[in-house]
């Protein structure tokens, strides 16, 4: 464990230049798919005492076939990013008009996917737990079950995936997280700049019970029973500067024998990686599916 910290806190002092790489990607606006439908949608939310806007794609079938019922992925994005991040920069509705999900993509601002102890209307991770996805299996068809949800993400939306799957494995089946940033419990003003301090406004000081309670390396180090977990996928670039960190999770996981699939390919922290692996995400997705209804 040792180990895995130091190599994380050095990682943490190149996250200034790497996420700027990451915002430096084109929007292409709005892709919809002949296939797909792409909604608007806002939930009045009490936790976060405002409204939270959040997309949705539906299948192709959705509307013809009118007592079906499909599974469902959260689909969350990374720091300084936004709700419509996946359908602006991938090409994800297309790719999703080859399978049957309703796919869901939150706003998550710059929270961390965390209940925030200094702000009382920060809470993103309640606020996606107890109303987002109750609101979404109320509002939409899905198969409103654990088997037929799952929850992924990149780089903050990685960390906050598999974050959602160690503390809640009841509501997830399987979790994708690309280039995942899971060194957050580390990452200070003072060691990390300006992503430091945002993290900082957000969990609290360095030694807070919030750190500790999202610290997803803790998390997996408590795991009792490796059966209740969902399925864990994991994926990074080689030349990211999250990959020693990703490998560290790796490592970790197959240590704590909890069932995980984890590929490195070519690739930087930016949308051509994360375009690339929604394509490959998907399709394990519908593989997972598959595969428990044998």
């Amino acid at each position: 464990m040792i180990v895995m910290r130091s190599t994380r806190s050095f990682l943490i002092l190149v996250l200034m230049l790497a996420f700027a790489v990451s915002l430096s990607a084109q929007s292409a606006g709005v892709r919809s798919s002949s296939a797909t439908q792409i909604r608007e949608e806002k939930l009045a939310s009490k936790l976060m005492a405002r409204e939270m806007p959040y997309r949705v794609i539906l299948p192709a079938e959705y509307d013809a076939a009118k007592a079906e019922r499909f599974p469902v992925i959260y689909l969350l994005h990374g720091l300084y990013g936004h709700y419509t991040n996946w359908t602006d920069k991938t090409k994800v509705a297309e790719y999703a008009a080859a399978y049957r999900f309703v796919i869901v993509m939150p706003e998550g601002g710059d929270g961390w996917y965390v209940d925030s102890p200094l702000s009382p209307n920060e809470k993103y991770e309640s606020y996606i737990v107890k109303e987002l996805i109750p609101e979404v299996d109320a509002k939409f068809r899905t198969k409103a079950d654990r088997s037929d949800r799952i929850v992924a993400g990149l780089s903050m939306g990685g960390y906050g995936a598999l974050k959602f799957g160690l503390k809640d494995p009841d509501l997830f089946t399987l979790v994708g997280s690309f280039s995942g940033a899971f060194g957050t419990s580390d990452f200070t003003e003072k060691t990390a700049g300006e992503i430091g301090k945002k993290v900082d406004s957000v969990f609290g000081p360095l030694d807070s019970d919030t750190r500790r309670a999202n610290d997803v390396f803790l998390l997996i180090g408590a795991v009792a029973d490796a059966k209740k977990l969902p399925f864990i996928y994991l994926s990074c670039g080689t030349e990211d500067f999250l990959f020693a960190s990703n490998r560290d999770l790796d490592s970790l996981l197959v240590k704590q024998k909890l069932p995980h699939e984890y590929r490195e390919h070519p690739g930087i922290h930016d949308w051509a990686f994360w375009d690339d692996q929604i394509r490959e995400f998907l399709a394990v997705a519908d593989r997972h599916l598959a595969a428990q209804k044998k």
